[in-house]
């Protein structure tokens, strides 16, 4: 397939160089180097570009600004004790 690149000057000079030294073509040596990135995964653990970011859910935001209480679970919403006549 055809397509069409910008690539910078000083870059391709020295893709056409290598090419010749290594007495290949430039499509085949930019071909090969497609190749191999696209093999490797991406650097620093990144997740996929597939995967959208985790967004941070409410309690992430204001986790500093919650009191917690040594007698008190952590989610009242866990506890039926704390649901006793909710909705009646």
């Amino acid at each position: 397939m055809r397509t069409t690149v910008d690539i910078p000057e000083d870059l391709l000079r020295r893709a056409k160089s290598e090419a010749a030294l290594r007495g290949r073509k430039l499509k085949d040596l930019i071909e090969q180097g497609l190749r191999m990135v696209l093999a490797t995964p991406p650097a620093g653990g990144a997740p996929p570009p597939s995967a959208p970011p985790k967004k941070p859910t409410a309690h992430d935001v204001l986790k500093d600004l919650i009191f917690e209480d040594v007698d008190c679970p952590s989610d009242l919403a866990s506890n039926p004790k704390y649901l006793d006549g909710f909705g009646r």
